[in-house]
């Protein structure tokens, strides 16, 4: 073994103690806030020699008119509000897709809120899209690119519906969200598929799924063609817990509305086949589970879709991804790009350069 790779093993071995001893006996939110404030100060170092390594060895990946350094990013939830966006690509990550953004600020969930199955390698999580409202996260991005010290890091942006604003009102919530923030998106993610907003699941309905997404693909062109720019390449994120029918019924108005891709899979509200202790799941009580469980229907979903939109259309596979034969499994089921969230957690700030080495050695 190279003593690079020594080093990563010992570093690997360190964050495992680390998380046994430490971590898993925190209140997981006040880990996380602190998690995320010593990436965001070790970004100096960081990018020089982990995200340095990850992008020598990345494959890049053509997908929708951009330019990925390699198939792996973070995906939505970690990096709600646009804080840490270069960080976290220092780490490795080849695409930060940052919210769930609101078009209305919002505290999100009572606490607690935010749980670990450290049995299951999973996250159960009811945040309730807390986050700082669309208005507030397009200062910060305008900021950000006005600074010189952004990365080239593909950027993604999530949006989703604020929980106050009736089903009624959700189109104008979700233009409101993309006026502000799709000038600054490298490719934008209209979010119907979180667990933790009542009512947000419904709109994954073909019927109500089909004029949302057009509607917020004419203000995207609306606040960017003037500006100059390529057309924003839009994507919806879809739930796990889509019967199989479904799953092909999205895909089919996809490709109706000229969608640029589909990311599957969001969390699931399905509890079956877990190894945690049953009354503490129950205890934990709702919200959606993310991590290993996820990984065998994700994969399904993946294939569903894959076969029916063929080869052009851009998926992205999330959802139970922690191993490099994860990974390749979920490539090969036909995802183009991939995206990580409880892995990361589990695994470490090592985890991002470990799958996108393994990536490139196939």
């Amino acid at each position: 073994m190279s003593s690079t790779g020594s080093l990563a093993g010992l570093g690997q071995k360190a964050y495992d103690q680390l998380f046994k001893q430490v971590l898993t006996r925190t209140d997981p939110e006040w880990i996380h806030h602190r998690a995320f404030s010593a990436i965001r100060a070790a970004r100096p170092l960081t990018e020089r020699v982990v995200g340095a390594g990850a992008a020598r060895v990345g494959q890049p990946v053509e997908a929708m008119g951009i330019r990925f350094p390699h198939a792996l990013g973070l995906a939505a939830g970690f990096d709600k509000n646009a804080v840490g966006i270069d960080a976290l690509a220092g780490l490795g990550f080849g695409h930060v897709e940052i919210g769930t953004v609101t078009g209305e600020p919002q505290p999100g969930n009572p606490t607690p809120r935010l749980f670990r199955l450290p049995e299951d390698r999973a996250i159960v999580n009811r945040m309730g899209f807390n986050n700082d409202g669309a208005e507030a996260v397009a200062r910060r991005l305008a900021a950000r690119a006005a600074s010189g010290r952004a990365s080239d890091v593909v950027l993604g942006v999530n949006i989703g519906k604020t929980k106050v604003v009736p089903e009624s009102e959700a189109v104008a919530d979700y233009e409101k969200s993309t006026g502000l923030l799709a000038p600054h998106a490298d490719y934008l993610v209209v979010n119907v598929s979180s667990p933790n907003t009542p009512g947000l699941r419904d709109l994954q309905a073909v019927e109500k799924l089909e004029p949302l997404l057009r509607a917020v693909r004419r203000r995207a062109d609306e606040v960017t063609e003037p500006l100059g720019r390529s057309r924003v390449p839009l994507l919806v994120k879809i739930a796990p817990d889509l019967s199989d029918e479904d799953v092909l019924a999205v895909a089919d108005m996809a490709m109706a509305v000229g969608l640029d891709g589909i990311i599957a899979t969001n969390t699931t509200i399905n509890r079956e086949g877990l190894r945690s202790d049953a009354a503490r799941v129950a205890e934990i009580g709702a919200g959606g589970l993310s991590g290993c469980p996820l990984t065998e229907r994700s994969t399904a979903v993946m294939r569903l879709l894959r076969d029916r939109v063929g080869p052009d259309m851009t998926l992205v596979g999330v959802g139970g991804i922690t191993t490099v034969a994860d990974a390749l499994d979920r490539i090969d089921a036909g995802a183009t790009l991939l995206q990580g969230y409880t892995a990361f957690i589990y695994e470490g700030p090592l985890w991002p350069r470990r799958i996108v080495s393994g990536l490139a050695r196939g």
